[in-house]
């Protein structure tokens, strides 16, 4: 699937859905990120890219960032960038300085922040990612989250002897709209090529398709568009606005709870396909009824993952 199109300057859209899940918790309560304003869920970037490092990691590829213990060095319980860098040296003893991390295609990717000091000759610099996220990436639909009540089977203490009760939100339906951008000029810096854009497209799909944690496992991947721009110096304004869902079967948005309550509308985004500024629109889906509408319009190119 690889081709040279993958390193022109590019942006992603990626569609996918949750159904009484948590998309994305936020780290200080757990509870999923929401917009009270918009009434639309959030998903952060740093979600977007544990999905693809955790696809990589269970790949055997080769990963900079990694959150289970494998960044151990080996000399204590040294963690992190410093210890991860230590094992990278091992592993490839003749590869010196940015070299050394442009082995990680997290790295390659997403850019790397080194802790350790290396060698004066062969110095560790910051390496800026060629591909990034939205920090919050706001879903299609609006969203009443619901309040849910569970028990644990464990005692809450030792003075407790039954298990506690809780309560959290979760999100009954939401299309989630991740929006991503390819800049080829860091790609030069970072070492980034056309078969690690491949490999990321693929890991991004099948991370969230088969993500199976408690809060994760009720998401199915939707749809993956790269629109590569005709040269380095071109630009679509609001390209995360361009898809929009209508509800139908007398549907509000926060009432869907399938795709079978709404309509993609596209509209936008075949319109803007005829713009001088877009080369090709890249797209992926499983899904008939949205291939039906993209495999006959000029400029759209049904890839395969």
């Amino acid at each position: 699937m690889a081709n040279e199109t993958a390193l022109q300057k590019s942006e992603i859209i990626f569609l996918y859905e949750s159904l009484y899940s948590i998309p994305n918790g936020d780290p200080f309560t757990g509870e999923q990120r929401y917009d009270e304003e918009t009434k639309k869920i959030l998903v952060s970037d740093v979600r977007i890219k544990r999905f693809i490092r955790d696809y990589f990691n269970e790949k055997g590829k080769e990963i900079y960032v990694r959150l289970d213990r494998s960044n151990v060095s080996g000399t204590g319980s040294e963690t992190g960038s410093s210890a991860r860098i230590k094992t990278l040296k091992k592993d490839y003893p003749d590869i010196k300085g940015n070299d050394l991390l442009k082995e990680c295609i997290d790295v390659r990717l997403f850019g790397g922040v080194p802790t350790e000091k290396d060698e004066k000759d062969n110095k560790l610099t910051s390496i800026t990612g060629p591909v990034q996220f939205a920090i919050l990436n706001p879903s299609l639909n609006r969203v009443d989250l619901r309040m849910h009540q569970n028990t644990t089977v464990f005692p809450s203490s030792m003075k407790n002897e039954q298990g506690s009760i809780g309560t959290t939100t979760v999100v009954p339906y939401s299309v989630n709209q991740i929006h991503g951008w390819i800049n080829p000029y860091s790609a030069k810096n970072s070492g980034l090529k056309a078969p690690d854009v491949e490999d990321m497209l693929k890991a991004l799909w099948e991370s969230v398709n088969n993500a199976n944690t408690r809060t994760k496992s009720n998401q199915n991947s939707l749809l993956l568009l790269q629109i590569i721009y005709s040269n380095e110096d071109k630009k679509i304004y609001g390209t995360d606005q361009l898809i929009k869902i209508n509800p139908k079967n007398n549907k509000s948005e926060e009432g869907i709870r399938s795709m079978e309550d709404f309509e993609f509308d596209f509209n936008k985004l075949i319109e803007i396909s005829k713009s001088d500024a877009i080369n090709t629109i890249r797209f992926y889906s499983e899904l008939s009824d949205i291939k039906n509408i993209f495999n006959n319009k000029t400029k759209f190119t049904e890839i395969t993952l």
